[in-house]
C-alpha cells in the first residue's frame, strides 16, 4: 500500500472517529436545553417564558464569544503540525486574556438586561425572574468560556474524548440539580426557572474543575507545558487571535440572529405557523450538528497537515472531509424529505401543526444540505486566514436574500409572485440564500487551494 494510500485511510478514520466524539458532546451540550425546557414547562407557563426570554438573550451573548475561541482551532493545529507544543501552551496563556476581555461585555449584556427588555417589550410580570436568570447565567459565562477555550486545545490536539465524556457526565448531573432546584425538596425552596440558572452554574465550574484538573495531571498535556508563570499580554498574538477571532464572532451572529428573527417575523403569522416553523427549526438544529461535528474534525486536520507543512495531504483531508460529509448529510436529507410527515407527527399530536410543519420540512431537507457545504467551508477557510470575505457573504446573503427575500415574498409579494402569509417563503428564501453562500464558500476554498502551499500563513486575515 502506498504512502498516500496509507494517509489517506489514516486521515478518514481520524476525521471520522473525531466526529463522531464531538457529535456525541454537542447533542449533550443541546440536551442541556431541552432539559431545562421540560422542567421549566413542568413548573409554570409563567416559568417557561421566562426561560424563553432568558435563553434568547444569552444565546445572542454566547454563542458569538464562543465563536471568537473556537476560531483558536487553526492556530493550535498547525502549531501542533508543525512540532511546537510549547508554543501551544503560550499560545493557551495568552488566549486567556481574549478569554477575560470576552468576559466583560458578555456579563455586562447578563447582568444589566433592561435595555433589552424593555426594547423588546417584555411583560412586566416576566422581568424580574428574567433578571434573576440571566444575573446566574452571569456568573455560569466565564467557567463556560473558560470550558471552551479547553475543547478547542482539544479538538485542535485532535483528542476531543475529554470533553465529550465531561459533556454526557454534566447531562447527568445537570437533569437532576434542574428539577431539585426548580420544584425544590430536601429542604431546598422551589427556584423556579432561576433554579435551571443555578443548575448551569454549578455544571459549569464542575466542568472547568475537572477539565483544570486534567491539564495538570495527564501525560498528554505535559509537553505543552501549559502550567507556566503567565506572561504580559503579547500584542500581536492577540491582534492574531483577534483578526480571526472577531470575524469569525460577527459571522456566527449574523448567522444565529437570521435564524432568531425568522421566529419573530413568522410569529406575527399566529400560534399554527410559529408551532410549525418551531418544529422545522428544532429539526434544522439537530441536522447541524452533524456538519459541525464534521467542520470541527476536518478543519483540524487540514490545519495540523499545513502546520507540518504538508499542502498536498492538507488537501486530500479537505476531500475527505467532503466525501463524509456527502455521505451523511445527503442520506439525512432523504430521511426527512422522505418521513417529514412521520417526524412532524412525533412533535405534536395536533393534525394542523403536523400537515403544516411536514411541509416544512421539505424545506429543511434542502436548507440542511446546503448549510452543510457552508459550514464545512467556512471553518476550512479559517484554515487558511480567510474570515472578511466570508462575513460580507454572510450579511447580504442570510440577512439581506435569506430574511429580506422571505419577508418581501411573505408580506408584500414581487412582481407577479403574490404575497404567502406563511413560514414557507422563509424558508425558500432561507435555503435559497444559503445554497449560493455554499457556491461562493466553496469557489473561495478552491482558489484557496489551488494557490496554497507548503509554507503557513501569516496570522492575520484576508
Amino acid at each position: 500500500m502506498s504512502h498516500k494510500t496509507e494517509s489517506s485511510l489514516s486521515d478518514r478514520s481520524l476525521i471520522a472517529r473525531h466526529a463522531g466524539t464531538v457529535l456525541v458532546g454537542q447533542l449533550a451540550v443541546m440536551a442541556f436545553g431541552v432539559t431545562d425546557t421540560i422542567v421549566a414547562g413542568r413548573h409554570a407557563q409563567e416559568s417557561l417564558a421566562a426561560l424563553a426570554i432568558g435563553s434568547a438573550l444569552y444565546i445572542s451573548v454566547y454563542v458569538p464569544l464562543l465563536g471568537m475561541l473556537s476560531a483558536l482551532l487553526p492556530i493550535w493545529a498547525e502549531l501542533r503540525g508543525a512540532r511546537k507544543p510549547q508554543a501551544i501552551g503560550g499560545s493557551l496563556r495568552q488566549s486567556l486574556y481574549l478569554c477575560a476581555l470576552a468576559c466583560v461585555p458578555g456579563m455586562a449584556v447578563l447582568l444589566h438586561p433592561d435595555p433589552v427588555l424593555a426594547w423588546t417589550q417584555v411583560p412586566e410580570a416576566l422581568r424580574p425572574s428574567v433578571e434573576q436568570y440571566l444575573a446566574v447565567l452571569a456568573l455560569a459565562l466565564p467557567p463556560a468560556l473558560l470550558f471552551r477555550v479547553f475543547s478547542t486545545l482539544n479538538q485542535a490536539l485532535g483528542h476531543p474524548q475529554w470533553v465529550t465524556w465531561l459533556q454526557v457526565v454534566s447531562l447527568l448531573v445537570k437533569i437532576p440539580l434542574s428539577i431539585w432546584w426548580t420544584f425544590g425538596g430536601a429542604g431546598m425552596p422551589a427556584m423556579g426557572v432561576v433554579g435551571c440558572g443555578w443548575a448551569t452554574l454549578v455544571v459549569n465550574c464542575g466542568m472547568l474543575a475537572v477539565a483544570l484538573w486534567l491539564l495538570r495531571t495527564q501525560a498528554m498535556y505535559a509537553p505543552l507545558q501549559v502550567w507556566q508563570r503567565m506572561e504580559p499580554p503579547n500584542r500581536a498574538q492577540l491582534a492574531a487571535f483577534a483578526r480571526l477571532g472577531i470575524p469569525s464572532a460577527l459571522a456566527v451572529t449574523v448567522e444565529v440572529t437570521s435564524f432568531t428573527l425568522m421566529a419573530l417575523f413568522i410569529a406575527r403569522q399566529g400560534t399554527l405557523a410559529s408551532a410549525a416553523h418551531q418544529i422545522a427549526a428544532n429539526m434544522a438544529a439537530v441536522l447541524y450538528m452533524v456538519p459541525l461535528s464534521l467542520a470541527i474534525a476536518t478543519s483540524a486536520r487540514v490545519s495540523y497537515w499545513r502546520g507540518a507543512g504538508q499542502a498536498a495531504h492538507a488537501q486530500q483531508a479537505v476531500y475527505i472531509g467532503f466525501r463524509l460529509l456527502a455521505l451523511i448529510c445527503i442520506a439525512l436529507a432523504a430521511i426527512v424529505f422522505i418521513a417529514n410527515h412521520w417526524i412532524a407527527s412525533v412533535y405534536s399530536n395536533d393534525a394542523q401543526v403536523v400537515m403544516a410543519a411536514a411541509g416544512l420540512l421539505g424545506w429543511v431537507a434542502l436548507y440542511h444540505l446546503a448549510d452543510a457545504v457552508q459550514t464545512l467551508c467556512i471553518f476550512l477557510l479559517r484554515c487558511f486566514r480567510i474570515t472578511l470575505a466570508p462575513l460580507v457573504v454572510y450579511g447580504v446573503m442570510l440577512w439581506g436574500v435569506g430574511l429580506g427575500g422571505g419577508y418581501l415574498w411573505a408580506y408584500h409579494g414581487f412582481g407577479p409572485v403574490a404575497s404567502l402569509a406563511s413560514p414557507v417563503p422563509f424558508w425558500a428564501a432561507s435555503a435559497a440564500a444559503l445554497v449560493v453562500t455554499a457556491v461562493v464558500f466553496a469557489a473561495m476554498l478552491r482558489r484557496a487551494l489551488l494557490s496554497s502551499s507548503a509554507s503557513v500563513p501569516e496570522e492575520g486575515a484576508r
